[in-house]
Formats: C-alpha cells, structure tokens, sequence
C-alpha cells in the first residue's frame, strides 16, 4: 500500500492551521462597538449648564484613555471615547445616548454624569441591552442587578453616605436642630431618604426644616436665610458644587454658626471649597472614600505618585486640586481594569460579567481599606467611607472606615 507521506503531512498541518484559526476566530466575539483595532465608548457630561464644574471628570477620562491609546491600548486595541454635553438636562441627555448607541454605535456608555440624567436613560440603556457603565452618580438605585442587569454605579450610594451622618449626629449630638437644604430631584431626594432612614422614629423629630432647591434658580441664598431663622445647629447640605460654595459663603455672611455637613460630590478643595474661601469651610465635616490630591500626606503614596505624574504628563491643564479628576482618574482605570480582563470577548454580556466580577481591585486613588468588590448580585462596587473634617487648607480624616449597609 502506498501512502503519500508528503501529502498527509500536508492536509494534517492544513487541518491543525485550520483548527486552531477556527478555534482563534471562536476565542473572539464581537459586539457592536468593538473590533481588532478599537473599542467605542459613550459617555454623556455636563460640560455646560448648572452642574458644570463636573465636566472635568470627563475631560479627566478622556486624557486617561489617550495615555492608554498611547502605550499600545488594551490588548492592542485603542479607545475611542466619544463623549457629549448635556448640560445636566434629561431629555438632552436621552438625545445624546439614542446618539451614542444608535448612530455611533458604541459597546457600553462609561460614567454618564447625574442622577437626573442617568435616570432619564436607565430603561432605554436595559431595553437596549447595552452597558450603563459605573454610572458617576451615588443613586442607591444603580445597584438593582435583578431589574436592571445592564447599570452598574461606581462611587459610594448617597444614601449610605447620609446614614453614616446621622449615625455620628444621634451619637455626638443627640439633642441636635437639624436643617436641611436639598437639591430638589432624584439625587437630593435619596440623601435625605438616607439621612430619614438612618435618623430613625426618634430622630425624624430633630429635623426642623427640609427646604429644597431647583437648579434653574441663581442663588439659594434665601434658602439659607430661611434655614437659619429656624435656631438649627446642624446643617445638612445636600448641594451640587456651584450651590455648595454659595451656600458655605452665605452662612459666613449671616453669621451661622451650625455643624455643617457636607455631601461628598461637593466636597473638592478645587471646584467648592476654595472659591467659597478657606476661611469660611473651617470644621465642614463630609466623608471621603478617595484620597485627598491637596493633601501632601499623599504626596509618597504609590498610588498618588501614579496620579500625579498622570496629571503632569498627559493633563497638565487640569487641576489637581479638583476632586474631579480623582474621581476620573479612579473610574477610567476601573473600565480599563474590566475591558483588559474581558481579553478578546468583547461582547455587552461579558463586559458586565467582568464589572460584576471584581475582586479587591485598588485603582490607587482610594483611601487606605477600601476596595472595589462587586458579584452578580452586588453592583455597587464601593460601599465604604470615613468622616472627614476640612482644617487649614485640607480634609482631615477621623474615626474608622465604615462600612455602609445600604443595599440595592
């Protein structure tokens, strides 16, 4: 019997090329939005209008993914980060995602800014299957994996953020007057749940006034007024940061001498803090969850030296004082961190596997203790914060990390 050894050899190297090109094109999936050369990310930024100041949490991102593009991309694909203004107004930003995913066709949306705006587009973004990606807004809503598989937070939910201040004011100040000012939507409306919730029947009777706000309006300044006139000796102040800095002036200017709280999204040095004037935040108290760019403690901390030279090198026109930049720095390391460990399956479905599949993941910029950890049924990937109080010209942490029992 004859055999053609030559010929064999050839249809048995033909069939191992064959076999393993069939098994590399199965090892890659694609969906909408992804390819060999580029991944396509949406995002969605107030860069006008009333909340502004939060525009630079996207300007942040989109230097991080260029410095990322620059070294060769993730597993050799480059980011293209296409992000809009909505200027923090709902039906713009329902525009601005049909624009994203029906005629860009991008494969996730990424740190949408806003509670009101995130909202706006949470059934469109499920119905459409398409990932609503760590979302820049502490709504306790993003962590619903049951109804809404496809929206997943990022930072700290507010409702959290405010129990652990009512925690400290029955502790500290059982016998406090409690005023409070909040924005009048979603997001103001689910921090004074928290601090409701956390106040408990007893403490419910501590609050004196609950006076809320519209972002149409220039000034609040009549609010303070009127909150001050109630003899309050705490102040809880649920504002975005152009309010935030109008309210800390004003007190001043009135003389009101309350504990003030302040909530997190305004707690930047940059954007609040030093336009209201240090002189006039002296003893604010907030909680943080990520560190400090003002406060030089950092400044021989691994992680920070990482921002720092970020910051010099690929944004030098952002300031490092605003907290902003923390926040995008920290959020955009995090989508590369999911999109790197989604390897060549790039598809909607596996992305929200990895985001809901991280484990003690440290993006360098959270406090010392914290870590993201997220599973399938627990999409808030931080959930833990500490007190801080602002002295001099920077937030002083007190106390322990606490951790928030505030689920979906």
């Amino acid at each position: 019997m004859h055999v053609n050894y030559a010929r064999l050899a050839a249809a048995t190297a033909f069939a191992v090329v064959a076999a393993s090109s069939s098994g590399a094109l199965a090892q890659k999936k694609y969906d909408t939005g992804a390819t060999d050369k580029e991944i396509k990310v949406g995002n969605i930024m107030p860069y006008s209008g009333p909340a502004s100041a939060y525009g630079v949490i996207g300007k942040t991102e989109a230097a991080y993914f260029k410095m990322i593009n620059d070294k060769g991309g993730i597993n050799g694909r480059k980011i293209n980060f296409i992000s809009y203004d909505d200027a923090y107004s709902p039906p713009k930003t329902v525009e601005q995602a049909r624009k994203l995913v029906e005629s860009d066709d991008v494969l996730l949306l990424f740190g949408t800014l806003g509670t009101p705006p995130n909202s706006a587009i949470h059934k469109y973004m499920n119905a459409k299957k398409v990932p609503q990606l760590f979302v820049a807004t502490g709504a306790t809503k993003w962590n619903d994996p049951k109804h809404f598989p496809w929206t997943m937070g990022w930072q700290p939910n507010y409702q959290s953020e405010t129990q652990i201040y009512a925690k400290y004011i029955m502790k500290m100040m059982p016998n406090a007057k409690i005023a409070v000012l909040y924005q009048n939507d979603d997001y103001g409306k689910d921090y004074l749940k928290g601090l409701t919730d956390g106040l408990g029947a007893k403490g419910k009777s501590m609050i004196v006034m609950e006076e809320s706000y519209e972002t149409s309006e220039p000034t609040i300044d009549n609010h303070i007024v009127k909150l001050k006139s109630t003899g309050a000796d705490v102040f809880i102040n649920i504002t975005t940061p152009k309010f935030a800095a109008q309210a800390i002036k004003k007190i001043a200017e009135i003389d009101w001498k309350p504990t003030h709280f302040l909530n997190n999204v305004s707690a930047s040095v940059g954007s609040v803090i030093k336009p209201a004037g240090y002189e006039n935040s002296q003893d604010i108290v907030s909680a943080a969850y990520l560190k400090d760019a003002s406060d030089p403690s950092w400044n021989d901390d691994p992680g920070m030296k990482e921002f720092y030279a970020f910051m010099k090198k690929d944004f030098p026109e952002g300031n490092v004082l605003d907290g902003g930049t923390v926040v995008g720095y920290g959020a955009a390391r995090t989508l590369v961190e999911v999109l790197t460990k989604c390897g060549d399956n790039l598809t909607r479905a596996n992305i929200m596997k990895q985001a809901a599949s991280l484990k003690d993941f440290k993006p360098g910029v959270l406090l010392p203790g914290i870590a993201i950890n997220t599973s399938p049924t627990d999409f808030a990937p931080i959930s833990q914060l500490q007190l801080i109080r602002f002295k001099g010209e920077k937030w002083e942490r007190f106390g322990d990390i606490i951790s928030a029992d505030v689920g979906g």
